[in-house]
């Protein structure tokens, strides 16, 4: 774990491999069985659920080495990886993204966005307290614990109210 950084409040579980160059923010939870590979940034308050893991080469093989190949991830604040989940070098999850478990994440997720599967789809939206977003017929959710608002735009972008 030599050379890595993880921000005040983060904790390790058991059996985690944390390589030289990955950046925690603060108050992370990094599960057992995880393994972040030299590229991955996590923001804060992220949450990484057992076993998931992280590559850094799109297309390894043992006797070619590819450190200058390595491709970064970025983990917004707020996300949820579910357990099993792995996740694709070079792509970047957006704050409060939920990656189910077991999902395989091959290209970006955006803020709010829940995805599933292998490869990775997109099946709703989630709040920043981990719960459905169901938008009506004029784009508007609310969060069923906080009642804080949401607006799903043409895009389907999710921007606070």
């Amino acid at each position: 774990m030599g050379g890595a950084r993880l921000g005040t409040g983060t904790s390790l579980g058991q059996n985690c491999f944390v390589a030289a160059g990955v950046t925690s923010g603060s108050n992370c939870k990094i599960q057992n069985n995880v393994s972040l590979y030299e590229g991955v940034t996590l923001g804060n308050d992220v949450f990484l659920g057992p076993s998931c893991v992280f590559t850094n080469v799109k297309n390894p093989r043992s006797v070619v080495v590819r450190r200058d190949a390595y491709a970064p991830t970025v983990v917004g604040d707020g996300v949820t990886i579910g357990a099993n989940a792995t996740i694709v070098c070079g792509t970047t999850i957006g704050n409060f993204a939920f990656i189910g478990a077991g999902a395989v994440v091959t290209q970006n997720v955006k803020p709010f966005e829940l995805v599933v599967g292998n490869p990775a789809k997109r099946i709703g939206w989630m709040s920043p307290n981990g719960h459905k977003l169901e938008f009506n017929d004029n784009g508007i959710s609310a969060c069923p614990e906080t009642g804080n608002k949401f607006r799903l735009d043409t895009e389907n972008n999710v921007h606070p109210c």
